[in-house]
């Protein structure tokens, strides 16, 4: 067959499967797709690419089962939108009457007919001898917001739809809606310090930093690190963006001694009071790093006993108990199964200590619907039961801070931080294996950033399986994140629309961009929003291609615009007043160097000692700050925010000296943004970053905690002239912390 012929079919099954042919990057030059990567993809797929006669085969294939399907599997439509229903029928059919039962969301049911022949057609297509008509069928039924579901009958044929009904824009805080805007604090939780912990912050922690940021710096949220489940094992699962799980969070962030079992555990309390665990706290305390392993060793030891004490209040039926069961209830399969993986993952790596994956389990294992999965979860009941009660206790502790924070005036409270990421070796793809893709993983082309380009090492979710399933799981990692806070972060937002797919084996150079169902997505997104009454801020940095930006604002979800990287064409630093208005600013994020830190050229050492520069790297890398800091400095005076007198040039300050460091969080602070979000170590003038992409072992990532104690931030003459510096820019520039 002609090769023409085959390039001209690859080309029809790599757009059929969303698989770009090619794109821009953010030098201007454009990118073909080549056919091998099309070809790997579309394997990695489930399709078969490697002839001519594969691929004929797989788009006759996938046309037959588009239009042997009577109906869609998911339907998701804007409120205003028409309520319609698309059914496909053989022509001989359209004498027949369509039974149409709509249950909706609240339980009530709507049934009617209608007859196919009167119905507006909207395709036909000759298949296999016999001619297939898609019809439109208008529903008799005015369907509100949410997830309905809809049975279609016609004749001997039968199908089923989710129809999920979405509002045209998330959620919009009043005060936000109103005109004004609100600034807010970000930390990173598991790096907070105090007189009282036991070597990472926890929820209490939070709770006295949720009042510090109301009474003292009169601010609007605490922005928060994912607080994700991880495995909390060094150096390679402790990145919070890489998590175990998204749906569920870390034990670690648990204040133990305010688990309400502590009281009537005579055992952990005695323990407690031991010179050795006194000794061993102290120790953790004390740390410049956190202690992932021996944090979670320490904490797992005294839940374990309140869990004891808890079961035997359980036996009583009392109202916690009935609570427990509650939350149970509410969580279902999904809890269940993280933890079952959690169990399973601890008594495994008990009998074999070197057994750390979950691909190295015992092939029973491996599955979890398999019948010596379920013959452990009843053997191993208890040790289950107490990973559902972690959950709980997390879920409890939270609610309690997100109470605190509203009732302290915070309007936004708690800003939450949703991971693009799952850990391929965590139990998201041990219990949803079916919603990702094997044979590739998710990475970003090269940039400004990263010249190489970045492989993740993940895989992408199967966006064909989630349509099939309703959007269940996407709807429900939107949900459970939202849940307890006031606005939500998606890292890595273009995910909605596309993302970069790396074959295995190839380099992050020799991707390609494959489409999402972006607006069913985005829809979704909308809706949890509205459901929870939350605010959504998409990260949309790097290659973001225009249209994306222009739907995200469409729908409201503010983007998400860093100090470092918004720049004119010919590479100047933009003024405040042409940042766009919905959208958050801020100065840095994890990834990237702090204030200090850039001013210093910190990163730029860290990164040659970790060997991800070179030292001709290091030189240029050197040089281009230089140029940097100068722009930074000239835009800064440009607009007044340096005392008059200061010096022209970047080269006259060897370090962010305290006017510079005013001046950028008073830029910053003047933009039209709605949100302002100053990372910790930008208040505090910390000069380390908290992760150094590229690197695991090679740096503390993750781990770093914070230079001041909860109390030294009340106490401290320093702490207290970043508080001031900060609340004198929220007040100046109107970001109030009203609330309403």
């Amino acid at each position: 067959m002609p090769a023409a012929n085959f390039d001209e079919l690859l080309d029809r099954a790599a757009a059929q499967h969303g698989i770009d042919s090619g794109f821009w990057d953010i030098w201007g030059r454009y990118h073909q797709t080549p056919a091998a990567v099309k070809q790997a993809l579309l394997g990695a797929m489930g399709v078969a690419a490697g002839n001519a006669e594969e691929l004929e085969l797989a788009l006759a294939d996938q046309t037959r089962r588009e239009w042997e399907r009577l109906a869609p599997p998911t339907v998701v439509i804007g409120v205003s939108d028409h309520t319609e229903l698309p059914l496909n029928v053989p022509a001989e059919m359209l004498g027949e009457t369509a039974a149409i039962t709509v249950r909706h969301e609240d339980g009530a049911e709507s049934e009617f007919q209608v007859g196919l022949l009167g119905l507006e057609q909207t395709g036909s297509i000759e298949m296999n001898g016999a001619t297939w008509v898609r019809k439109l069928a208008r529903l008799e039924v005015a369907l509100p917001l949410g997830y309905h579901d809809i049975a279609v009958k016609v004749a001997g044929a039968s199908a089923t739809t989710r129809y999920i009904v979405t509002p045209e824009r998330a959620w919009t805080e009043p005060h936000l809606g109103r005109g004004g805007k609100m600034a807010g604090l970000t930390i990173s939780l598991f790096g907070v310090r105090s007189g009282r912990n036991w070597g990472c912050g926890d929820f209490e922690d939070l709770e006295q930093i949720v009042d510090w940021t109301a009474g003292e710096l009169q601010a609007s949220f605490v922005g928060l690190n994912p607080l994700h489940a991880i495995h909390n094992r060094r150096p390679f699962n402790t990145s919070p963006y890489l998590p175990n799980s998204i749906f569920y969070r870390n034990f670690l962030y648990l204040d133990v001694e305010a688990v309400e079992d502590w009281a009537g555990c005579r055992r952990a309390r005695q323990l407690r009071s031991s010179p050795a665990v006194a000794a061993e706290i102290d120790a953790l305390r004390g740390t410049p790093f956190v202690e992932y392993e021996r944090v979670a060793a320490l904490k797992l030891r005294f839940l374990k006993l309140l869990f004891v004490t808890f079961l035997r209040e359980r036996r009583r039926g009392s109202p916690r108990a009935r609570d427990f069961d509650a939350y149970r209830r509410r969580e279902g399969d999904s809890l269940e199964r993280f933890s079952t993986f959690c169990a399973l993952d601890e008594r495994l790596h008990q009998r074999q200590p070197d057994l750390w994956l979950w691909t190295e389990w015992p092939a029973g294992y491996q599955d979890p619907d398999s019948a010596e999965t379920a013959a452990f979860r009843g053997k191993h009941w208890r040790l289950v039961l107490f990973y559902q009660y972690l959950q709980w206790q997390i879920d409890v502790q939270l609610a309690r801070v997100e109470r605190r924070a509203r009732d302290r005036g915070l309007a936004l409270g708690l800003y939450h931080d949703l991971a693009l990421a799952t850990d391929r070796f965590g139990s998201d793809l041990w219990a949803h294996r079916k919603f990702f893709v094997a044979g590739c993983r998710v990475g970003s082309p090269p940039d400004d950033f990263a010249p190489e380009g970045q492989d993740w090492s993940f895989p992408p979710p199967n966006s064909r399986w989630h349509w099939e399933n309703g959007y269940r799981l996407f709807a429900e990692s939107i949900r459970k994140n939202a849940r307890h806070g006031g606005a939500l972060r998606m890292d890595h937002v273009m995910r909605l629309f596309r993302l970069y797919w790396i074959p295995d084996g190839a380099h992050a150079t020799e991707g390609a961009y494959v489409r999402e169902t972006s607006e069913d997505f985005v829809r979704i997104l909308a809706l949890e929003s509205v459901r929870n009454r939350v605010v959504l801020v998409g990260e949309d940095l790097g290659t973001v291609e225009p249209a994306t930006r222009e739907a995200l604002a469409r729908y409201g979800v503010l983007s998400y615009r860093l100090f470092y990287f918004e720049r004119t064409p010919s590479g100047e630093m933009r003024r405040p007043d042409e940042y766009p208005r919905q959208a958050l600013v801020s100065s840095t994020t994890h990834d990237l160097p702090t204030l200090a830190g850039f001013w210093l050229g910190t990163d730029i050492e860290a990164r040659r000692a970790a060997g991800v520069l070179d030292d001709a790297g290091m030189a240029a890398a050197k040089s281009a700050r230089q140029v940097d800091k100068q722009r930074i400095l000239e835009v800064l005076l440009s607009q007044g925010l340096m005392p008059v007198g200061s010096p022209r040039q970047a080269s006259a300050y060897g370090e962010m000296t305290g006017e510079i460091h005013n001046a950028v969080v008073g830029f910053l602070a003047l933009t039209p943004s709605q949100l302002l979000a100053i990372n910790q170590e930008d208040l505090t003038k910390e000069t380390a970053q908290q992760n150094l992409p590229g690197t695991t072992w090679q740096y503390p990532n993750w781990s770093r905690k914070m230079r001041f104690t909860v109390e030294q931030l009340l106490h401290d003459p320093e702490a207290r002239g970043f508080t001031a510096m900060f609340r004198h820019w929220i007040a100046r520039s109107g970001r109030t912390n009203q609330a309403g």
